[in-house]
């Protein structure tokens, strides 16, 4: 008489990884942040993103009912990252089975712990898990496709009360080997939670992974930031809300402005903020008086981080036509001409 065994489900299969406390750095994967992976409004969006650009290729799908994923609930791909890469520095087992109490995500992100802000979560874990991606990115062969949802499960455990009391889930293979590559992840700003508006968010992660700490900085033309944005909103209006984010500057960490090419093309220039003295000192420092001169400021215990601002970038209107940096990242080096595509250089990418 023959035995058959269920097969064992895909939770089974995995070691469960608890969520480690404390205050741990935020960590993005770069693929996320340089491709259109996710809605820029806060409306329900159910079109799809259809993005191709030379060998690469993402189809981004939503069901109706839920719609497709957000840039705000990519926030929690944000916490799974920095929870994987802390706990694998550190020399601990990692996982793509995942427990963690909302409490623990919400403020992580930094959202309230209010009963809305819990079924918000809930609504956000569902959108990821409907969401379904297809993209050619890390493919042997780009004739090949990696499909996969943002989280294949996810559960909600309860108290005798029936409050929530923790959430399991499971990130995609496709997201976990991105994480546990440490040439893929990026730290980035804890500010960024703070930012309110979908093309800010999505801007400010486009401008950590092409900027990076290059003092050089970065330009990109106006028209290829909009086929990278997959935004719905007419070019105009996402044209005009970029020069407002630039008039504005609020970006952690960058500072912005308008550049105008060769035909008149506008473009999209940020650079490292020199200003912040608690960036370039890696840790905050108190605020100092402004000396007046282009040296450091003396303080009596050793030199400061601070210096004058310099006078080499002109936020919003036209900066100097020096050339846009193109020495990394060659997979985004090219303008838009006309609705075609003109290739730059290329060159070698490298850690930041």
């Amino acid at each position: 008489m023959s035995v058959h065994h269920r097969p064992r489900s895909e939770r089974e299969q995995l070691e469960l990884f608890r969520a480690r406390p404390g205050d741990l750095a935020p960590r993005d994967a770069q693929d996320l942040m340089a491709y259109p992976f996710f809605s820029l409004a806060k409306t329900h969006r159910t079109t799809p993103i259809d993005y191709r650009m030379n060998e690469v290729a993402i189809r981004v799908e939503a069901v109706p009912e839920h719609g497709l994923a957000t840039i705000w609930d990519a926030d929690i791909l944000i916490w799974a990252a920095s929870q994987i890469v802390q706990a694998r520095d550190a020399g601990l087992r990692t996982s793509r089975l995942m427990a963690a109490t909302p409490y623990e995500i919400l403020t992580f992100i930094g959202r309230g712990t209010s009963a809305r802000d819990y079924h918000r979560l809930k609504a956000a874990l569902d959108r990821l898990q409907s969401t379904t991606v297809a993209t050619s990115l890390r493919q042997v062969s780009e004739r090949r496709m990696h499909r996969f949802s943002w989280i294949n499960e996810w559960t909600e455990h309860a108290d005798t009360h029936g409050h929530a009391a923790g959430i399991d889930l499971i990130v995609p293979d496709w997201f976990y080997r991105a994480v546990l590559d440490d040439v893929l992840v990026l730290t980035i700003d804890r500010a960024y939670f703070d930012l309110t508006g979908g093309l800010e968010r999505w801007l400010y992660r486009l401008v950590r992974k092409h900027a990076g700490k290059q003092s050089a900085g970065w330009r990109f033309d106006f028209r290829h930031l909009y086929a990278k944005s997959a935004s719905l909103s007419p070019f105009k209006r996402f044209a005009f809300e970029l020069r407002d984010i630039a008039r504005r500057q609020p970006l952690p960490g960058y500072r912005l402005g308008i550049d105008r090419a060769t035909g008149g093309r506008e473009m999209l220039a940020f650079v490292r903020d020199s200003q912040s003295a608690a960036d370039a000192c890696g840790k905050p420092v108190n605020p100092l008086v402004l000396s007046g001169t282009a040296g450091h400021v003396p303080s009596g215990t050793g030199p400061s981080c601070y210096q004058e601002p310099g006078t080499a970038f002109s936020e919003v209107k036209s900066v100097a036509s020096s050339p846009p940096n193109l020495d990394s990242n060659s997979e985004s080096n090219f303008f838009v001409v006309g609705g075609g595509e003109s290739r730059g250089q290329t060159g070698t990418g490298g850690r930041r």
